[in-house]
């Protein structure tokens, strides 16, 4: 059965297409992957992938663009059980076709820089994550924290006080600051192609953690 993934934040250089890009990548490595770019025409994860093509690294993974929550959903239902999985790249400030994806996701990731002004700028989100719950209770969208200074007071002050006053769960692993995720985006490749080992590895545990997030509620749905 097809696992849709969504990758949502409303502001801009949040970490959305670093987190779709590498995990489409990995995915495809393994498994049937369509990465879907929702950010029009910015298309930074199109983009990624058109370099990726001109390289021959495709492979099992296949791109779309969806300018709206009706090309979404169109394109989905064309591709639904035709691959394993389905990354969407989400929008900057687009709140219906937010909604679209947070609706359409078996697991929606939100990228996290350990900043005031990241963190103030969820509001919007938890309002339209709110709307979609409203819609469809069981929406399952998590925290993955972006960018993290884990050395720093601030950024171990702003996880306690996110997980206190907004109680989104958070994803036990996280992304450092790493130049890796620069390099990478800009060359159509993944950490997991990079010679960056702790990128790599820490990469590697956040896949492993969503699979298994997956896993569960695909077996929560069989019992």
């Amino acid at each position: 059965m097809t696992k849709i993934i969504g990758v949502v934040q409303v502001k801009g250089g949040a970490g959305r297409s670093t987190v779709a890009t590498n995990l489409a990548a990995s995915l495809a490595d393994k498994a049937d992957t369509v990465l879907i770019d929702c950010d029009v025409p910015q298309a930074t994860s199109a983009s990624w992938a058109a370099l990726r093509q001109q390289q021959g690294r495709l492979g099992k993974l296949r791109v779309a663009t969806a300018a709206d929550h009706k090309g979404l959903v169109r394109i989905i239902k064309q591709l639904h059980m035709q691959c394993d999985y389905i990354i969407l790249d989400g929008p900057p400030r687009m709140a219906e076709l937010t909604r679209a994806i947070l609706l359409v996701s078996d697991l929606c990731l939100i990228p996290l820089g350990s900043s005031l002004a990241e963190v103030w700028a969820l509001a919007d989100l938890l309002e339209t994550l709110a709307q979609a719950q409203q819609r469809r209770p069981e929406v399952d969208a998590r925290i993955v924290w972006n960018r993290y200074r884990g050395q720093t007071k601030m950024a171990k002050d702003l996880r306690v006080a996110v997980n206190e006053e907004i109680g989104l769960a958070q994803l036990n692993n996280r992304l450092a600051y790493r130049q890796a995720y620069t390099e990478v985006l800009a060359r159509g490749l993944s950490v997991a192609e990079w010679r960056d080992k702790k990128a790599k590895n820490e990469f590697k545990a956040l896949l492993q953690e969503i699979e298994q997030i997956l896993e569960s509620q695909q077996a929560r749905r069989d019992a």
